[in-house]
């Protein structure tokens, strides 16, 4: 077991001895795309505090072949299904937390070699005679393994977007970020014969020049077109009544405070997080409630577009405002409109999306309280005082 290769089961195996909501199904999914092109690459982009990381590890730990995780999977949803064992702890995993590389390189701009050297120093260890010894370009060892041993790789991702959310403005180390993941993913020999399936999380979906995406080959699944995962975004309506049976609390009011995002397929579904820290707490209350929630809000809800602070006042009395979420180009600083400011906090989590409407609004109780927080402190003055009123 390593790092970067195999990390084995023991993050989801942590998982699972606390309160667990079974989204393995998701494992189903992803194995109905395995060496499935362009099917086998898939993002599924969410908010902070929606078990993207839990998902990554419970990915890990089912396709990791370094481990058995048979008994960790019993009894729950995958093993169910016809899929479970065909795929169970069959391939070599490369997992990467981008926000881990980020907060351990000496400086942010080397990042992407350090992912290259790293995960290339791992791969030696376990495959020394398939790799050139001075090989730095993870794609060509991974075929060079492939190659000589017929092995397939499943990559998982973890916060994919770090880069494009810490390194706002380097656009010369976004566009190497790009270019290493392009040298992955792009369809052709080498995707097709190392890569068994990729799997990206993160909160942005995949960044856009112009109307075109930086990586086509992608399935992506997002705030405002999570189609047939949309129960995996967060907490289902039947999920959040059998916790809250399961430990005594008011199901209305766990609804008031956390429901309201709401998908063709899935039209209740909660924040996790905040589901569950009322659980242990046995509180209802604003759980978004942070410095760095506090400051983004209020750095996007006071940017000076037209018509923006009309549109967050008439959410925080309840209405809804149409958007056009097609300009936004998935970044955090190519804005152009309040529509693309409107369109980020749908994928930061502080608005939902109406896709038949293509409407937004405030989901619930705790984002309209982080809201009226953020309100407070603006130089919108006849605001406040309204909301004090």
């Amino acid at each position: 077991m390593g790092t970067y290769l195999n990390p084995g089961n023991k993050g989801f195996r942590a998982i699972l001895n606390g309160t667990y909501v079974d989204k393995t199904g998701l494992i189903d999914y992803i194995n109905s795309t395995i060496n499935t092109m362009p099917d086998k690459l898939t993002c599924f982009s969410r908010p902070r505090r929606f078990g993207k990381s839990f998902t990554a590890k419970m990915l890990s730990a089912y396709y990791d072949k370094s481990c058995d995780s048979r008994e960790l999977f019993e009894g729950l949803t995958i093993a169910t299904m016809d899929s479970f064992v065909q795929h169970l702890n069959h391939y070599d995993v490369i997992y990467l937390d981008i926000t881990r590389f980020i907060s351990l390189a000496s400086d942010i701009k080397n990042v992407v070699s350090d992912i290259q050297r790293n995960v290339i120093e791992e791969l030696k260890q376990e495959y020394p005679d398939c790799i050139k010894k001075e090989e730095k370009i993870l794609a060509d060892a991974l075929m060079g393994i492939s190659q000589k041993t017929g092995n397939e790789f499943v990559f998982i991702i973890d916060e994919w977007d770090a880069i494009f959310r810490e390194a706002k403005e380097d656009k010369k180390l976004q566009e190497e970020y790009v270019q290493l993941l392009r040298g992955l993913f792009k369809g052709g020999t080498s995707t097709d014969e190392t890569i068994a399936a990729a799997y990206m999380t993160g909160i942005l979906p995949i960044k856009k020049y112009g109307t075109e995406s930086a990586l086509t080959d992608f399935q992506e699944f997002t705030m405002t077109k999570p189609a047939k995962l949309a129960k995996y975004v967060g907490f289902t309506e039947a999920e959040v009544k059998g916790l809250c049976q399961k430990y005594y609390m008011d199901f209305e009011t766990m609804r008031t405070w956390y429901d309201g995002y709401s998908f063709h397929r899935e039209h209740h579904v909660y924040s996790p997080n905040s589901v569950m820290h009322a659980l242990k707490s046995e509180e209802f209350q604003n759980y978004w409630t942070s410095s760095e929630t506090y400051e983004s809000l209020k750095q996007y809800i006071s940017m000076n577009y037209d018509g923006l602070k009309d549109s967050i006042i008439a959410m925080i009395g309840g209405q809804r405002i149409r958007i056009d979420t097609l300009s936004f180009q998935n970044d955090m600083t190519s804005f152009k409109s309040k529509d693309d400011v409107m369109t980020l906090l749908v994928h930061l989590g502080y608005l939902a999306y109406d896709s038949s409407q293509k409407e937004v609004y405030i989901p619930n109780l705790e984002v309209s309280d982080s809201f009226k927080l953020a309100v407070q402190n603006t130089k919108w003055q006849g605001v406040v005082k309204a909301l004090n009123q």
